[in-house]
């Protein structure tokens, strides 16, 4: 997820250097007991109907304690003077638009209902709560009375969090692409009331020569306002022209076989060419971390020998873990790096990237046995428990790139940065100095004047022990500050991945308290979210909404799995396989192979999407290839393994044609390639110690593994029912013991935990 603050990244129409700008502004606190004015229409608009106006009242008047109308058009109490449909939406980002001029719709029929009758064009606006352009574009244009007037009285407009719907996201974004060469957030689209695209790009000042563009958004509205009511013919030929380019490019090629490991070799050899050597990292700036592309280069490591690949690795985990787009203080990765140095970030934090992250920091701390690897991502683990959980046990998704400012405005990146002065005072003289040395803090700074923390590499052997107390000491002074916004909603599909990456790094690090914090979530997410084998993909405040999509299903049941791995409870395995039933009717391509992004059930959209490329996130396919293949190993139903055949063979075309686009997928087909190592530790008592036998599995790098536990008996033969490897197992002469199989073929068993890390140690090299 990206909020582009280039301006090579814009459309042709936006010219020239953007220099770096406040977000929309926060009104003082609103009255405690509302009442507010809800106008009958918006400036330029049609007057609402009574139902309508009682609905938003109703929503406003629903809003917690200390709720701050986001607008710059507030009354004298604080009240604000306009109020749309967004007031009743779930969604902070949606919410932040809430009291714009503008009279937004959320997506939905009513809003093209309305078009249709108006004989009028949709503008569709999606981005999401932390980008720091879509605030910008917020406060530029859509709370420009004048905007807003023209807005309402000649289009119908949409507001659209991507990440409550990234399948309508996905959708429009291709259109993005496909009109404008390149996409990002936020994303502008015209629509006919069909729903078809026919104008596409991001971000637009707001009127002509604002940032030197030749064409503000304004002028772009009139002119398309004009061709629309002019030729409408025309126009929604236009539209049709543009979808069918979507459809025809969502199409997959014809599946062929499943490919072989020469696909992981070439992108490994095209990541080496554009790898990074002094700074990490691949290509030029912006830089993001892409964990999996670190994960896949792990794994073609392990099996191949290839040191150049472990080198990729370690080199962008270094420069990462010293660079500002790690926080330095308070533990957790910034979205990404503006720069090629990982030096200067873009400020947002994302629950996402920090989840996989972490989980990446865990295996390469267990392929190079390097301490920082595993400090940071007990680090990263830490902030999120301390600063992105919610008290019934869900994860937040998301904290902003700006951060409020002296003088009612707001500024990026305030929050991280200090100054010497600042340290100094904080510090004491002898500490302020040994700061500023270490972290490169300076009079001119690095940063607006102002200098974001980052370790030079030859100050990076340190004292740890006075380091850590000057970081809690400038946390705690930091925490005085105001801090950026919250997107405190919980999403499916990204809380999956933080369960994943607590559970393997309770597993990995010993430490019990994530296993903990990943079973209160997991709990959470399937007494909230779920319901039968479906899901939900938003909560907040106690209500659910919108359909999962495919990302929810996958990421969900590979943390189930992870669970099941890291405590042995079966219920996790058994929800696993209950949600991967309900992701198989809702998702999968019977004719030809792999998993649709939106769900069969839910909102017809224009293009129903595969999902291939891992970017930010991987894609819900390369999980679900993964999870269908973990489930195979567990319970030796030959129907997993076809699926994650059919789909690997629905994409090899994609995979063979940019195969360092799927790093995620080249995993899973890594997997699929390997002999995955089937562990089964039997214990003759539930109280026996399995500690000798996790120790080695905590320290041994096994990224193709399935792994049970249980007691011999009773348990064992009804967990024999789920895991037929289990079935014959006993604990020789009372004690634990270990079983380590490939293929359905068991090696000796073995109580010796030295012999044990031995088995488990062996790997199968690429033929």
């Amino acid at each position: 997820m990206r909020c582009r603050t280039k301006v090579h990244y814009l459309l042709p129409l936006v010219l020239s250097a953007f220099l770096p700008l406040a977000a929309s502004c926060t009104a003082p606190e609103g009255p405690a007991s509302r009442g507010w004015e809800v106008p009958a229409a918006q400036p330029g608009g049609e007057t609402r109907p009574a139902a309508v106006l009682d609905d938003i009242r109703e929503a406003l008047d629903g809003l917690p304690a200390g709720y701050a109308p986001r607008t710059h058009h507030l009354g004298e109490d604080g009240s604000p003077e306009f109020s749309n449909r967004l007031s009743m939406e779930g969604s902070p980002y949606l919410i932040q638009h809430a009291h714009n001029p503008v009279d937004w719709y959320p997506w939905g029929d009513e809003a093209f209902e309305a078009a249709r009758r108006l004989g009028r064009p949709v503008l569709l606006s999606v981005g999401y709560s932390t980008c720091h352009w879509c605030h910008v574009m917020e406060r530029e244009s859509f709370e420009d009375l004048e905007i807003a007037a023209f807005i309402n009285s000649h289009f119908v407009a949409v507001k659209v969090d991507r990440e409550e719907r990234p399948d309508v996201d996905a959708v429009y974004m291709d259109a993005v692409h496909a009109l404008a060469g390149r996409g990002g957030w936020p994303m502008t689209v015209m629509l006919t009331p069909d729903r078809e695209p026919f104008f596409a790009g991001t971000y637009f000042p707001a009127r002509d020569g604002d940032r030197g563009a030749r064409r503000g958004f304004l002028s772009i509205l009139k002119t398309l306002s004009d061709n629309y009511a002019d030729n409408p013919d025309a126009v929604v030929e236009q539209a049709a022209r543009v979808t069918a380019r979507l459809r025809a490019s969502a199409r997959a090629a014809a599946p062929a076989g499943v490919p072989g490991d020469e696909l992981l070799q070439k992108a490994v050899q095209s990541l080496s060419a554009s790898f990074d050597q002094q700074w990490g990292g691949f290509g030029r700036a912006p830089k993001f971390p892409r964990s999996a592309t670190l994960d896949m280069l792990l794994r073609y490591h392990r099996r191949s020998g290839d040191e150049r690949a472990l080198e990729m690795v370690v080199i962008t985990l270094e420069r990462m873990l010293q660079g500002g787009v790690y926080d330095q203080v308070g533990g957790g990765f910034h979205r990404y790096s503006t720069d090629s140095r990982w030096l200067v970030p873009h400020f947002e934090k994302m629950l996402y990237d920090n989840a996989l992250i972490a989980s990446t920091l865990v295996e390469a701390w267990q392929v190079t046995g390097r301490d920082d690897f595993a400090r940071v991502a007990r680090e990263i683990l830490d902030y999120v428990l301390r600063e992105m959980t919610d008290e019934a046990g869900g994860f937040y998704s998301a904290t902003d790139a700006d951060s409020p400012a002296p003088g009612g405005h707001e500024e990026e990146g305030l929050y991280f940065t200090w100054t010497p002065g600042e340290l100094d005072e904080a510090l004491g003289k002898d500490e302020g100095e040994f700061a500023r040395n270490y972290w490169g803090v300076t009079e001119g700074g690095n940063f607006e004047g102002r200098s974001i923390l980052y370790v030079d590499r030859l100050a990076a052997a340190v004292d740890r022990e006075r380091l850590d107390a000057i970081r809690a000491r400038l946390y705690e002074l930091r925490a005085d500050r105001q801090p950026p916004g919250l997107d405190d909603k919980v999403l499916t599909a990204w809380n999956g991945l933080m369960i994943s990456a607590l559970a393997k790094a309770g597993r990995a690090l010993g430490e019990q308290r994530y296993v903990d914090a990943a079973v209160r979530a997991g709990e959470f997410l399937l007494s909230q979210l779920r319901y039968g084998n479906r899901l939900r993909r938003s909560w907040k405040s106690g209500k659910a909404r919108h359909d999962g999509v495919l990302d929810d299903y996958a990421f969900l049941a590979a943390a189930l799995l992870d669970l099941y791995e890291t405590d042995h409870d079966r219920r996790w395995l058994e929800l696993a396989l209950e949600l991967q039933g309900g992701a198989d009717e809702e998702f999968l391509d019977e004719t030809e192979g792999g998993y649709f992004l939106s769900p069969a059930s839910g909102e017809k959209l224009l293009v129903r999407k595969k999902p291939t490329y891992d970017g930010a996130r991987p894609s819900g396919n390369s999980v679900m290839i993964s999870n269908l293949m973990r489930l195979y190993e567990f319970t030796t139903d030959e129907q997993w393994k076809e699926r994650a055949e059919r789909a690997l063979a629905a994409f090899s075309t994609a995979l063979a044609r940019y195969p360092a686009g799927s790093p995620r997928m080249l995993s899973a087909l890594d997997y699929y390639l390997d002999s995955p190592k089937e562990v089964i530790l039997v214990r003759a008592a539930d109280d026996d110690d399995l500690g000798p036998f996790t120790a080695a599995l905590s320290r041994t790098y096994l990224p193709n593994c399935i792994v049970a536990a249980v007691t011999e008996g009773e348990q064992a033969r009804e967990l024999a029912g789920l895991v037929p490897l289990v079935g014959g197992k006993t604990a020789i002469d009372g004690k634990v013991t270990a079983y380590v199989c490939e293929n359905r073929v068991c090696k000796f068993p073995t109580t010796d935990p030295g012999k044990f890390a031995e088995l488990i140690s062996t790997v199968k090299s690429y033929e």
